[in-house]
């Protein structure tokens, strides 16, 4: 969810007409954040969907590979988050650049007009990614609540048709509304709307799991085989995408000589709760986890509040999480300027991908390790390593050079194997 905060600090600029390649893209100020406010508005940008698909990713990994798989992603991530801080810090003291206020515009600076390029593609792919699972979610959820098979049933149809593929178009013109508001200030409440059921959800479903654990207790792996690493190192990048936000959180900071530690803390604050979120519903389900955890919550009045809860929650975050592709696709295709038809054409598309994919978790894997290993890995170590490398000894040029081959590796592995997962569940 981080690419929301990049583009509320842009979002004037693509909105005119006079957009130039090299201008950077400059917000109205905000008052600075306060160390608690930064902490919040970290959780805010990382914690999303992605959880949801935790505990099948501990099934598939074993729950000991999958908490080291979380720590390792988590201290990567924010390894290469401060990258990017301290890449910006040292731009501006040394050239002297106008405020760099987004990824794309440090990636502008460092390597012209491709690195921009290169950002906003990576962008647009993760976001349409992110709001491609929501549909997914909302679909299947939407199925398992009103039309769930029966012992007389057990392919239920509306009209003829499969229930995730009604409710998924069923989305599309209210979607296509909603995607029709022009700025991100009057979708600003739904933000906030999203986050509360959030993590309120979380709460219900890790209190459901150990009730449920004391209950059963399933067997459960430890590990799951190296041929799952991949896959589940997919899911925990996913999980922890939010290099977008870093540039502007750090920008709006009061005190950004501890910038670094409380962003440090909310990352192992989270860390500490997916792992608690993973393991327990995996715990709790053993083998019979399934690809959303809401899945094995069963059909009471709680369950449903939470499935429908959340789907509400992802229906109104999916405008949120598609105004950065409208941002780029705005100043690339239409002079910057509003553009009702493109905003439609993509909703639309979005729609389309989400029917065609049949599972969550391994749709997560997969944009995980396609999209967002590049923009949380590869590119953040590539621009720090192009900016200091003259200063840098033989130790910062192996760290550099390892987390970008390490961001290649995991990337083409890890999509690799979740393509292979997708085509074996639909096969």
């Amino acid at each position: 969810m981080g690419s929301d905060l990049e583009a509320s600090s842009s979002s004037s600029l693509f909105q005119s007409p006079a957009v130039k390649e090299d201008t950077p893209l400059l917000g109205s100020a905000n008052p600075l954040s306060s160390q608690p406010k930064t902490f919040a508005n970290v959780f805010i940008a990382i914690v999303g969907a992605g959880v949801l698909g935790l505990p099948y990713a501990f099934k598939r990994t074993g729950w000991v590979m999958s908490l080291l798989m979380l720590f390792s992603v988590a201290f990567f991530t924010y390894y290469c988050m401060m990258l990017l801080v301290y890449t910006r810090r040292k731009i501006e003291s040394v050239v002297g650049f106008s405020k760099i206020n987004s990824f794309g515009d440090l990636g502008y600076t460092i390597c012209g007009s491709p690195g921009r390029i290169i950002v906003d593609l990576l962008i647009i792919l993760s976001q349409t990614g992110f709001c491609v699972g929501y549909l997914i979610f909302i679909g299947n959820t939407m199925a398992d609540v009103y039309n769930s098979p029966t012992a007389t049933d057990l392919s239920p149809k509306i009209l003829g048709l499969a229930p995730k593929v009604v409710y998924v178009w069923g989305c599309l013109p209210f979607q296509l509304g909603l995607n029709s508001i022009p700025t991100l200030t009057h979708l600003a409440p739904l933000s906030i709307f999203a986050d509360v059921v959030d993590l309120g959800a979380m709460v219900v479903v890790m209190i459901k799991d150990v009730l449920i654990y004391f209950k059963q207790s399933p067997s459960v792996e430890a590990f799951g085989g190296f041929s799952v690493f991949f896959y589940g190192m997919g899911v925990a990048v996913y999980a922890f995408e939010g290099i977008g936000m870093v540039l502007p959180l750090e920008s709006e900071t009061k005190n950004k000589e501890k910038f670094g530690s409380v962003l440090g803390l909310s990352m192992a604050f989270i860390t500490v709760l997916y792992g608690a979120f993973g393991t327990l519903g995996y715990f709790a389900f053993g083998e019979d986890t399934k690809d959303m955890i809401t899945g094995n919550l069963g059909s009471g009045l709680i369950s449903t509040i939470v499935k429908l809860g959340l789907c509400i929650n992802l229906f109104f975050t999916l405008p949120l999480m598609m105004n950065p592709v409208y941002e780029i696709v705005e100043r690339r295709f239409w002079g910057g300027r509003y553009s009702l038809w493109l905003r439609w054409m993509l909703v639309f598309m979005v729609s389309l991908v989400a029917l065609l994919v049949p599972n969550f978790a391994d749709f997560l894997s997969l944009v995980g390790s396609a999209v967002c290993c590049a923009l949380a890995f590869v590119l953040p170590s590539l621009f720090h390593f192009l900016v200091f490398k003259q200063e840098m000894d033989v130790k910062g040029w192996c760290v550099d050079i390892g987390i970008l081959v390490l961001g290649v590796v995991l990337g083409v592995s890890g999509t690799w194997s979740a393509l292979v997962v997708i085509f074996s569940v639909k096969e």
